[in-house]
């Protein structure tokens, strides 16, 4: 566990995917009912400086596609699915940097592209709004999540048109591959937005190689083992000090000892932040 983690994680958001999806509904429905009004939640740098602040926030809300309400809701329940293991995987903080650092370059990125525009003699209103609300969206964060989840479980296997058995590190091979055509194709605005939402991806690759190659299955079968091991042994390991519970009352609890406490104290996660500190 990382210092930021012990200071931090108590914040981590659960069922973030689910919280994502959500944001995107009330977008739906603005969409539906003041269509006009999404104008003023896009990420445009521009407006931002501006005084509309509350930009940095809300185009979040705005689902990466309208065209098709249908696609769109299975595009949506899809990286859900995805969102929801990854955090089981890799654990909800972990999941929480993950996307909010898509958010958070994809907000630095608007910026670059807007310093480009202003270096170039290029700025105005009108095309600052085209950009953001063309380019600049949850769109890249959200294939960041398919290209995670394609490096973390390379095996898997998924059916293409609900018929074509295919791996899902077939289809991350063949994205990438789209992407960078992309890149090369696009104009400077899609590169702007596509490298700066995809930057979380390259910093999972480069930091979390013990994250991945381990597929669902081997997931389940280690709980299962650990489960069985408990169950034989009828003994614990980790107990907390507080409420002392075990590691036999939940697969998902985890237990740390507190470098300020004197002595050997271990505690859950609900209790590592919030305990009174152990003082002789």
């Amino acid at each position: 566990m990382s210092n930021f983690e012990k200071k931090f994680g108590k914040y981590a958001i659960r069922n973030l995917s689910l919280v994502l999806i959500m944001c995107y509904a009330l977008g739906y429905i603005i969409y539906l009912l003041m269509p006009g009004l999404l104008l003023y939640m896009s990420l445009n740098p521009y407006a931002i400086l501006h005084g509309q602040i509350w930009r940095l926030v809300t185009w979040i809300v705005i689902p990466p596609g309208m065209s098709n309400p249908f696609l769109t809701l299975l595009m949506l329940y899809f990286y859900y699915s995805l969102g929801t293991t990854l955090e089981n995987r890799w654990g909800t903080y972990r999941y929480n940097v993950y996307l909010f650092s898509g958010m958070v370059f994809t907000v630095i990125g608007s910026f670059l592209m807007l310093g480009y525009c202003y270096l170039n003699g290029g700025v105005s209103a009108g095309l600052m709004e085209y950009v953001s609300l063309n380019y600049f969206s949850t769109y890249y964060v959200n294939m960041s999540i398919f290209l995670a989840f394609a490096a973390t479980f390379p095996e898997v296997q998924v059916y293409m048109m609900f018929l074509i058995p295919i791996k899902v590190k077939v289809l991350g091979i063949i994205y990438g591959i789209l992407l960078l055509s992309d890149f090369i194709r696009g104009d400077v605005y899609s590169r702007f937005a596509m490298a700066a939402s995809l930057c979380n991806f390259v910093m999972f690759m480069l930091t979390s190689k013990s994250h991945i190659h381990m597929s669902p299955k081997q997931v389940k079968r280690r709980q299962e083992f650990k489960r069985e091991v408990k169950r034989n042994t009828g003994s614990t390991k980790h107990k907390c000090a507080i409420c002392g519970r075990t590691e036999n009352d939940g697969d998902d609890l985890e237990f740390r000892y507190c470098s300020k406490c004197q002595g050997n104290y271990e505690y859950c996660k609900d209790h590592l932040f919030t305990h009174q500190h152990v003082k002789y």
